[in-house]
């Protein structure tokens, strides 16, 4: 068929773009705030909200600001919150001991924010390590100090029973241990808890943009996570990765970091029947929020460029500390 009609072209796909109505009309891919989750930060002992240098308008909470956050989050719209607990310093130790005390601080986050909103919001929690132990890893390290990935699996078991024990909707199962999702599974069922939901952190690549994520969850690593997260190269590892998560008993799944793996996300939203999430994560945010500080981008658009891709690319839930911001604007 040809394309032109005389010596006019017959096909203006312009015509879809005349107006902002018009584009409107046909836009293929939309936002909306209850696809949007907050992750949020609350700090043991914080009487003031803390705020993240090299994250500028997140801070790690207090527990009466989380509330705030939580709510204002409700109202805007926006689906879930993801918390991340920043314990004392003095009470991090080897095994992550405050990751599992049900009087720490992110098992009392939870129990506040549910207080807060009840199930306005979908409720999450971190079931990682990371934030609690002494040496920063998201497990136990063997006597030759490497991560000892079945006496983890326990922790990690632990720490699911009690943050469902605390009231969380949702588990955030981001350690990259092998068979994370299978153990925690079955400790929630075995703790009568089966209607508390896994996410998987399926494709969490060992990526540079975590930086600033350091500095927010008061991070003690030296060294990096290189041997338990996915390297950034490999591609089929993710599609195993895949595929062992959902046999284990994973009801979501996420790609992590969102804008550099567009291509991995993807992929696992055309392979899956489970809701696929994606993490814009901190160092993503920094960019955008630094480039546009020094005048360099419109800070606005490019925040709807950057969600509205990660959309476009499969994701039906974006994690993003956007969220509610964005939301009103939607």
């Amino acid at each position: 068929m040809s394309n032109t009609y005389g010596e006019f072209p017959a096909a203006r796909p312009r015509r879809l773009r005349t107006t902002p109505a018009m584009r409107r009309l046909v836009a293929e891919t939309r936002l909306h705030p209850a696809e949007l989750i907050l992750p949020a930060f609350v700090r043991e002992g914080a009487t003031t909200p803390v705020p993240i240098s090299a994250m500028p308008g997140v801070v790690q909470h207090t527990r009466d600001s989380l509330r705030k956050a939580a709510v204002e989050a409700a109202r805007a719209g926006v689906g879930g919150i993801m918390l991340f607990g920043v314990p004392e310093e003095e009470k991090k130790d080897a095994i992550g001991s405050p990751g599992t005390d049900p009087d720490g601080i992110l098992q009392v986050a939870i129990r506040d924010v549910i207080s807060e909103v009840g199930d306005e919001l979908v409720v999450m929690s971190d079931l990682c390590l990371d934030e609690h132990t002494d040496h920063g890893h998201c497990g136990v390290l063997d006597a030759d100090g490497r991560v000892d990935n079945d006496a983890t699996l326990e922790r990690y078991a632990e720490m699911a029973r009690v943050q469902a024990a605390a009231g969380v909707h949702v588990v955030g199962a981001s350690g990259m241990m092998d068979g994370q999702v299978a153990r925690s599974r079955q400790a929630l069922d075995g703790a009568g808890y089966q209607d508390v939901s896994i996410l998987a952190y399926t494709a969490k690549y060992a990526s540079a943009f975590y930086g600033p994520f350091r500095e927010a969850v008061g991070s003690s690593l030296k060294g990096d996570r290189k041997t338990y997260q996915q390297d950034p190269a490999n591609f089929r590892e993710s599609m195993r990765e895949l595929a062992l998560d959902l046999a284990e008993g994973a009801d979501m799944v996420m790609v992590k970091p969102a804008l550099p793996y567009l291509d991995v996300l993807s992929k696992v939203a055309e392979s899956v029947d489970v809701p696929v999430a994606a993490y814009q994560i901190s160092g993503e945010y920094a960019m955008v929020e630094a480039a546009a500080a020094n005048g360099w981008i419109d800070r606005e658009r490019a925040i709807m460029e950057t969600l509205t891709s990660v959309r476009r690319a499969g994701a039906s839930m974006i994690l993003t500390y956007w969220a509610t911001e964005v939301a009103r604007q939607l």
